[in-house]
């Protein structure tokens, strides 16, 4: 008699459809210029950014982050989500130095002009002690990105652990590498001289396409544990996850839409692509 599947293999199941349906958004071929490229970051880096609040959130709970500090209580899982942010944090550069992801994709936009103001102005904004909401209201920005970096920010301040990592195993490490292994091959075939952007891509498609994602489930199957409601409320998280992505995609595909019926589209991509 076989056994029943593990919660894990039930939430996977659950959201197959829709991965599937993220991983085959249009949005991967249609950047074929440095201009589409352009509108295509000055979206996604609000997800590289809100990113390491889900992160910072589970190392807090299984790394021993709060003070006085004890013992994690799973020595592989804290060394998972330590390594991680150790890599997110201050990885290599590809020139022998070290910065967080985060500002390797700052980088990554200034060496193509993409318009950082509104994402300097966040940063900017929380480093002076402004709180989130403060912050992200003076932000310009399309309501489906605005909708994406809400999902994140409300599940890591309020979300029950178990999901926070669903939906930072379903909704980033896990997909992440299959998602960006759909966007390289069309970032190269067009040419453009985007080394850092593509560095960017293929260190996470290294780093998380290894051991990551099965600690990552891992995690979620030691906070779920036998119960069928934290399941359910994993599914529901993951879901979401997924959802916001795929609407985030959706977005950026309207916007770079919009630049492909101006007349300036033609002659802005050939001039800075051949800069």
């Amino acid at each position: 008699m076989s056994s029943s599947p593990r919660p894990v293999d039930r939430l996977e199941a659950a959201i197959a459809p829709l991965r599937e349906e993220l991983l085959a958004h249009p949005l991967y071929d249609a950047i074929t210029s440095v201009a589409e490229l352009r509108v295509f970051m000055q979206q996604h880096v609000f997800a590289v950014w809100d990113f390491m609040s889900l992160l910072k959130r589970l190392q807090r709970h299984a790394a021993g982050c709060d003070l006085p500090w004890v013992p994690p209580a799973d020595v592989s899982v804290a060394r998972f989500i330590n390594e991680i942010v150790l890599g997110e944090e201050c990885d290599l550069d590809g020139s022998g130095s070290y910065l967080s992801h985060f500002e390797l994709y700052l980088n990554a936009m200034s060496n193509i002009d993409a318009d950082r103001t509104e994402i300097d102005r966040l940063i900017d904004g929380l480093r002076q002690g402004d709180d989130f909401d403060a912050a992200w209201s003076r932000i310009q920005k399309p309501a489906s990105t605005a909708a994406f970096v809400q999902t994140t920010i409300n599940l890591a301040l309020d979300g029950e652990v178990h999901e926070v990592a669903a939906s930072f195993c379903y909704g980033r490490e896990e997909v992440i590498p299959d998602m960006f292994s759909r966007l390289v091959p069309t970032i190269k075939a067009g040419g453009m001289p985007v080394d850092d952007f593509v560095y960017y891509l293929e260190r996470h498609i290294e780093l998380d396409g290894d051991e990551h994602g099965a600690l990552a489930r891992r995690l979620v199957e030691a906070l779920i544990g036998d119960s069928e409601e934290k399941l359910q409320q994993a599914i529901a998280a993951a879901t979401r996850a997924i959802e916001a992505r795929v609407e985030l995609w959706n977005g950026i595909l309207a916007e770079i839409a919009k630049l492909k019926i101006s007349p300036r589209f033609s002659q802005d991509s050939v001039s800075r692509e051949t800069a």
